[in-house]
């Protein structure tokens, strides 16, 4: 890291826009692994993270002389919690992994699942109370020259199955650790149970692989075509520092008919067509979901519906429309005009899955903004017979 960061961190100008942030300046370099010795320090390189997953990248110095490169994987597990609460089984000192790495100049087929394998390796996190999280560092090499050695604190983490651990599958990958460019990780628990040794099959393992998350993908133009829900079933983690898309009208987009209707929805027709153009998805490092541009057709509805778990932000761009709003989501919206009657009127919506419930009417134009927290409702009309309305979206995972 450059130490002129320190020097900016108390600038005013970052207090205003918080450029440099705690954990980008130093992240609890004393609680990686070899640092229980002196003998060791980090260069981290880069730090990344998604939901309950922090990958860290670099290189490890002995005696002040390079040794080797280093990746170090963290999980918080909450979703490996609750899934193994279904049987019955809390989580003991340690959870698996299943990894798969990718350079800079790899290739992905996005048009087919993204799916980890039994061919992918499989390592041990171990609980460390120091970050509160399970952890273990690949390491390119756990030898040392002739005549030297570890220091025997930082010995007893080394192996197989250590804390520090070095991955023959990986080790190429190891050796240029600045090319890595993705990381990709499933969590299971351990297949031993703790405290007894009790050995589980691993058809009785629980696993964490992103939470029935995919990806949507122009792979045909037909609307609402499973074809373009690809599966993807891990977390990716993206070492890039930046994304350039040179004009978004440029990108395929993906359209869907009826979308967020059920059948008894009076608003179903074949051509109530709305289109996606899906920018930005597993880019995302944080609880950031999506960030896409849809297009709402002259004519044309998209179904009202009820977020749970997750926050959606509507930025108007082009058009006018109709958007609706639960109708006790925002209070200070039942107001009245000067006539008495409701600024935002009532109407009653079928709700996607549910019972029809009231909402609210909100005009909406170039510049409105529609912002749903979990539990709210939202959906939005064009009511236009010959312009388009088209809005920017992002979707949060609210906790």
């Amino acid at each position: 890291m450059d130490l002129r960061f320190n020097d900016i961190f108390s600038h005013p100008a970052n207090d205003v826009f918080q450029v440099v942030f705690f954990p980008d300046r130093i992240y609890h370099a004393q609680y990686l692994n070899a640092t229980r010795s002196e003998r060791y320090r980090y260069n981290v390189q880069e730090v990344r993270a998604k939901a309950d997953i922090t990958a860290i990248k670099g290189q490890v110095f002995m005696d002040d002389a390079f040794y080797t490169n280093f990746v170090r994987i963290e999980y918080r597990s909450a979703r490996l919690v609750e899934a193994m609460r279904i049987e019955g089984r809390l989580q003991g000192n340690a959870v698996r992994a299943r990894v798969r790495f990718y350079f800079d100049d790899a290739k992905r087929d996005l048009t087919k699942p993204q799916t980890l394998n039994a061919g992918d390796p499989l390592i041990r996190l171990y609980y460390c109370p120091w970050i509160d999280a399970y952890q273990m560092e690949m390491w390119g090499t756990l030898e040392v020259p002739s005549g030297d050695y570890h220091a025997p604190d930082v010995l007893t983490m080394m192996g197989r199955n250590g804390a520090i651990t070095r991955v023959p599958q990986l080790q190429g990958f190891l050796n240029e650790v600045k090319r890595i460019r993705e990381i990709d990780l499933e969590f299971l628990e351990d297949n031993v149970m703790s405290p007894s040794g009790y050995l589980l099959p691993d058809t009785a393992t629980k696993t964490d692989d992103f939470y029935f998350r995919n990806l949507q993908v122009p792979n045909t133009q037909n609307p609402s075509d499973p074809g373009n829900t690809i599966a993807k079933a891990s977390y990716t983690l993206n070492f890039d520092r930046g994304f350039f898309i040179p004009d978004a009208s440029q990108v395929r987009p993906v359209r869907y008919r009826n979308g967020m209707m059920m059948q008894d929805n009076p608003d179903r027709r074949d051509d109530n067509v709305i289109e996606m153009r899906w920018l930005l998805q597993d880019e995302f490092a944080s609880a950031l979901v999506f960030f896409h541009e849809v297009t709402i057709p002259p004519s044309t509805v998209e179904g009202t519906h009820q977020h749970l778990g997750s926050e959606e932000l509507y930025f108007i761009i082009e058009g006018n429309g109709i958007a609706y709003m639960g109708a006790n989501d925002n209070p200070s919206l039942a107001v009245k005009d000067a006539a008495g009657a409701d600024r935002y009127p009532l109407v009653k919506r079928h709700l996607f899955g549910l019972d029809p419930k009231d909402v609210r009417e909100l005009p909406v134009k170039k510049g409105s903004v529609i912002f749903t927290k979990s539990g709210g409702i939202h959906g939005i009309r064009n009511p236009s017979a010959t312009e388009p309305l088209k809005f920017v979206a992002f979707l949060y995972q609210s906790a």
